[in-house]
């Protein structure tokens, strides 16, 4: 099935291509009446980004450029600032992404932060998210809004992440990759664009496979994404995504301790081998986004998706443990519905002299998943599935209205002013139910408002300084919420949302017509923040235990420095405490939480300093050369700090030759090495993991080579 879909999308590429080229190369604008020009970015308003009173990157995406094979997100961040995204190299877990600090705790997926593609969800409404499914071969930009203004997105909104899809080119374009390095890792990949009568077209298939850096860390990936724009004219365009992607079998090594890592760094744990742990996922999901610019002040989008992704993960828990009646296996199995929609309107005007611009929505977005679970052995033979030991329907659902409204009232000021109101709904019905695991069902809600306000200076053409206020709110994840602390069945309803309070102050200047610097002061206090409450027999619960602060500076530096060089640069210090004395839980098992933390104490997974750096010479053909710097501040790995991981500085080179082979064929050559001090360094972190397998090694030097057809 997966290899089929894989040709399914190259065949559509192949009948792009094979198309009547005079449809192809005619423009959208020549065949009908073309929507108003839009700068779409995340503020969801029609505003340049750097008139917009927040802190917001835009990132156009490359791999190419840089050799770099479109595997990881994190290839494309370079020199953004606030964002950290830590390669695991362990395609079992998503990538480790934190902004700010929000999402630093997530032992797996993305927490604490909103993703986007093509402006369809790809957080489920209890929070969780990944960017797995990200296709880097299809993309055009990368949109990394920070601050409050991300309380807009709703819930578990500390940071918003959109990746947007390339438009179909008026001249046909088609591109072959391949590439392959150091772990026996491999990637082939197809891209093509190009428009035909009314339609634009971008389809991107993909296989990843390597061995990984370290032991049981074999992976296969492939991905698939299509983008379609059909111009149905008189200002109307329906765009069509598909997304699909397919990972089976994917072996996880598990993090080490700090006395593994002295060993082998590139060993698994034990368990690994002994219980095969491992993971398959596959996701499918459609899209679709409907526009009509109703007259000259007025338009409508309206956005409706649709999704299924299943999972299953086979766990490292002893089979002793498995033995408790309320423990619910070794084996996890979630399958995935979800879907949701959005209706918004934009009107733009002019009030006592000033324009300003109102954005009125409402979304709905639910999930149903149906978790089952299952002893990880069968007799004495361990790694399989064995007997159901859990099988329940959970269910969400978020209601949400939202209003913005931005008005330039003089032509050095302007304002902006957001609210957003979400309800979501937990339920859970439980299949399972013996003598000794009595029934778990129930249910809990959430609402909360979240206002923003932003006000911008415009001292110069060149120069913007504004402030924002906002407020937000996360809801506990099903993984939060699954268990109740006190043994007894049904959800945790006492648990309560996290909600912060967060406020920027910041600058943007425009040194010349293509070089930006930024710089951003903020800080976000959060209560009621999450901490593990018992750690017994493989099962996790939570409560409640304070208040939080995360405080810093954000630098940024991005634009061509003189002709042909290019440069990205972002730091960021961070400052993240607890404010309030808890009791932690530490060690496994643990049936009450009995360690002190201090008020004050820095919270774990979060580094002080961070940044990265490129500078980039070439001109579109012949020679071009990249160098990456790349440093990242010790990390504690506990809430008792009792042990860190250390900061790291990498090196990164690439460089690469166009030949041109034709008016409208090139071949790209490059090649690239990583970490080219051959530093040994932990690349993540696992956040308090109750074995003390903390780290997760990163890969020494190691080379990547690469070759480009486009024509």
């Amino acid at each position: 099935m997966a290899r089929t879909a894989l040709a399914t999308s190259l065949t559509l590429a192949a009948l792009a291509v094979a198309s009547p080229s005079r449809a192809q190369q005619q423009p959208l604008a020549e065949r009908g009446t073309p929507l108003p020009a839009v700068q779409v970015n995340a503020s969801r308003l029609d505003i340049p980004p750097f008139d917009v009173p927040a802190s917001l990157s835009v990132v156009a995406v490359d791999p190419a450029a840089a050799g770099q094979p479109g595997v990881n997100f994190s290839e494309v961040l370079v020199g953004v600032p606030g964002i950290l995204a830590r390669d695991r190299q362990n395609y079992a877990q998503d990538e480790q992404i934190s902004i700010r600090g929000f999402g630093s705790r997530s032992t797996f997926g993305v927490r604490s932060t909103r993703i986007f593609m093509d402006g369809i969800p790809s957080t489920l409404p209890d929070g969780q998210g990944q960017v797995s499914q990200f296709n880097l071969d299809s993309a055009d930009r990368v949109e990394v809004l920070r601050g409050p203004f991300s309380v807009l997105y709703g819930n578990a909104a500390g940071g918003v992440i959109q990746l947007y899809s390339a438009d179909g080119t008026a001249t046909p374009q088609t591109t072959l990759g391949v590439y392959g390095g150091s772990y026996d890792s491999f990637r082939l990949m197809a891209n093509t664009r190009g428009i035909v009568g009314p339609v634009d077209y971008n389809v991107a298939a993909s296989e990843f496979i390597s061995g990984g850096y370290r032991e049981h860390s074999r992976v296969r990936r492939e991905s698939d994404n299509a983008k379609f724009g059909i111009d149905l004219g008189e200002q109307r365009k329906l765009t069509v995504v598909l997304n699909r992607i397919d990972q089976p079998d994917t072996q996880d090594p598990l993090g080490l301790t700090r006395e593994q890592v002295k060993q082998d760094r590139r060993q698994s744990t034990a368990v690994s081998a002994l219980y095969n742990t491992r993971k398959s996922a596959e996701q499918n999901q459609l899209g679709l986004i409907y526009e009509q610019a109703l007259d000259q002040a007025d338009r409508l989008r309206a956005m409706a998706y649709y999704g299924q992704r299943s999972i299953i993960q086979y766990l490292s828990i002893p089979t002793f443990v498995q033995k408790n009646p309320l423990q619910s296996g070794g084996v996890i199995s979630p399958a995935t519905n979800y879907g949701g929609a959005d209706l918004r309107w934009t009107h733009r005007g002019e009030l006592a002299g000033g324009d300003f611009e109102t954005v009125l929505g409402a979304s709905g977005d639910y999930q149903i998943q149906r978790r089952t679970g299952y002893e990880n052995f069968i007799g004495d033979t361990l790694g399989v599935k064995g007997a159901l030991r859990r099988n329940e329907h959970d269910n969400v659902n978020n209601v949400a209205e939202y209003a913005q409204f931005y008005w330039h009232f003089v032509p050095q000021w302007s304002l902006l002013l957001g609210l957003r109101h979400d309800e979501v709904r937990f339920s859970e019905h439980d299949f399972y139910i013996t003598a000794d695991n009595p029934d778990d069902s129930g249910q809990v809600s959430y609402q909360a408002t979240t206002p923003v306000v932003g006000l911008q200076f415009r001292p110069a053409d060149n120069l913007r300084i504004y402030a924002s206020f906002g407020k937000g709110f996360e809801t506990p994840s099903y993984n939060e919420l699954g268990y109740r602390s006190d043994g007894r069945p049904g959800l945790a309803f006492d648990l309560k949302p996290a909600r912060s309070r967060n406020v920027e102050i910041g600058t943007k200047w425009q040194a010349a017509r293509d070089l930006e610097f930024d710089a951003a002061l903020f800080r976000a206090d959060t209560r009621d923040a999450l901490a593990v409450a018992t750690n017994v027999n493989g099962r996790s619960t939570y409560r409640n235990v304070g208040d939080t602060r995360r405080e810093g500076i954000e630098l940024a530096a991005n634009g061509e420095l003189a002709a042909g060089w290019r440069l990205s640069a972002g730091y960021t210090h961070l400052r993240a405490r607890f404010r309030n004395d808890f009791l932690a839980c530490t060690g496994s098992p643990c049936p009450v939480p009995g360690t002190p933390i201090a008020a004050g104490s820095r919270m774990p997974g979060v580094p002080q300093d961070y940044g990265s750096l490129r500078l980039a010479h070439g001109d579109g053909s012949g020679w071009r050369e990249g160098i990456t710097l790349t440093g990242v501040g010790s990390v504690t790995v506990n809430d008792t700090g009792t042990d860190r991981a250390a900061g790291y500085a990498l090196v990164d080179l690439d460089v690469g030759y166009i030949f041109m082979l034709g008016d409208d064929t090139t071949l790209d050559l490059s090649a690239r090495v990583d970490n080219l001090a051959d530093r040994r360094i932990i690349g993540s972190v696992i956040v308090n993991d109750g074995n003390g397998r903390y780290f997760e090694p990163g890969p020494g030097r190691s080379l990547m080579l690469g070759a480009r057809l486009t024509f």
